[in-house]
């Protein structure tokens, strides 16, 4: 999950394709907490031609769930792309929020453009000894219809032992305050973990959970990273962060990618599980 995502407090748990039917992977090891600074930003251009994305309309009963597309795929629909009845109030290509979670390791494209150098040398260069890839999603950010995020930190939804990821927010296009761009509190990062979001998976159900009481930050707190197209957003795992709603003609389109230390312990409880993808070493 991670940007760009907010589940519901308690919610049913829909059959990833991720999970598949394995036991989950309850690595334990030494791990590294590499410290990073917030809201680091690099310029990257997306090597090779452009590659287009096709995907299926969404269902026409709207619901927050997960549409299982294949494994380790899936489509999650625009919660503003429907009428109060339920009716797509916008073409189906423009109604998907996202597409998750693991195209680095089933799409060669995006193999490709995650197997870059940078990627791991950027995360060596802040602590991380053996960078592996956890989790991988394209997010639409559409004209008018783009909504907005609430503020949350990545470490809620992706829970490592010790806490060690680091999410990376690639720029497909102009980020800026009338479409919709990331707006994060400096410093942040040393704040506490606010809530953190488990699984049952005997039960099949998520609930997020308050872990402290500090509250989000103000407007006054909040910085808004406009950014060119090719720049990548360095985000440590307690940096709040949300994004605006789009109400320009513009699309705001993103790809991230969420890394962890290499043995560090990803517990059962988490959404995310990859018992049968491997590691995927930056």
């Amino acid at each position: 999950m991670g940007a760009d995502v907010e589940p519901r407090a308690s919610r049913r748990v829909p059959r990833a394709g991720l999970r598949g039917d394995a036991a989950p992977d309850r690595r334990r090891g030494a791990g590294v907490d590499p410290r990073r600074g917030a809201g680091d930003r690099r310029s990257l251009r997306p090597r090779g031609r452009a590659h287009r994305l096709h995907h299926q309309g969404p269902r026409r009963r709207p619901r927050r769930r997960v549409l299982r597309l294949g494994r380790g795929r899936a489509l999650l629909p625009r919660g503003g792309a429907r009428d109060a009845e339920g009716r797509l109030v916008c073409p189906p290509r423009l109604a998907i929020n996202k597409i998750g979670h693991a195209l680095h390791d089933l799409l060669p494209e995006f193999r490709e453009f995650c197997r870059q150098p940078c990627f791991g040398e950027l995360l060596r260069d802040l602590g991380y000894a053996a960078p592996v890839l956890w989790q991988t999603m394209f997010i639409f950010k559409q004209p008018r219809i783009g909504g907005e995020v609430r503020w949350h930190q990545d470490a809620t939804y992706l829970i490592s032992e010790p806490a060690c990821v680091t999410g990376l927010w690639v720029a497909l296009e102009d980020a800026h305050r009338d479409n919709g761009c990331l707006w994060v509190q400096p410093g942040g990062h040393r704040t506490p973990l606010r809530e953190r979001y488990e699984v049952d998976w005997s039960t099949r159900t998520g609930t997020l959970h308050t872990v402290d009481a500090t509250p989000w930050p103000t407007d006054a707190q909040a910085v808004a990273l406009e950014v060119p197209a090719g720049t990548v957003v360095v985000f440590h795992d307690h940096l709040p962060h949300r994004s605006s709603h789009n109400h320009s003609a513009t699309s705001r389109h993103a790809f991230t990618m969420h890394a962890a230390e290499k043995g560090a312990g990803w517990p059962s409880r988490n959404w995310l599980q990859r018992p049968k993808l491997g590691d995927f070493a930056l």
